[in-house]
């Protein structure tokens, strides 16, 4: 099973967040005006995030991870939006795209994405649950001509 989000709370802090964020920045010689231009948010809401006083919605965390040349996965983790222990679990490979995809999502309110990922994640326990298909042994389907 993919990443999948969390209930609501944080995994980790939100300082923990902000800080990675200021580090990247850095590392990367912005500021955070400049930053925060890239990324289309204002100076000041940016400086709260980087202080651990906002919890960023996914939209922006995505916008913060194009501008720092980041995962946007990577964000939604420090943000505690993925469980990392399910993520780790996963292979943290990407494995499943749906869940960063449905956070990222622009047209969905936060309780559409949670419902949505609520059925999805029902759908993929429900499909582990269930023993894999039998294998149905190979048959030579092509016409011998023996006359």
């Amino acid at each position: 099973m993919g990443p999948r989000i969390t209930s609501g709370k944080l995994a980790q802090p939100l300082d923990s967040l902000g800080g990675f964020i200021a580090a990247q920045r850095r590392q990367a010689g912005v500021s955070l005006r400049q930053l925060a231009e890239a990324a289309g948010v204002s100076n000041p809401y940016l400086s709260q995030i980087e202080r651990g006083l906002r919890r960023p919605s996914a939209e922006v965390l995505q916008q913060l991870a194009k501008a720092l040349q980041v995962s946007a996965e990577t964000l939604y983790l420090r943000a505690g939006l993925l469980d990392p222990v399910e993520h780790t679990a996963a292979g943290g490979d990407g494995t499943s795209t749906v869940p960063v995809a449905v956070l990222a999502d622009r047209h969905l309110t936060g309780r559409q994405k949670q419902i949505i990922l609520d059925v999805y994640d029902s759908f993929v326990d429900a499909g582990r649950a269930e023993p894999p298909p039998a294998e149905v042994p190979a048959t030579d389907t092509t016409a011998t001509d023996q006359e």
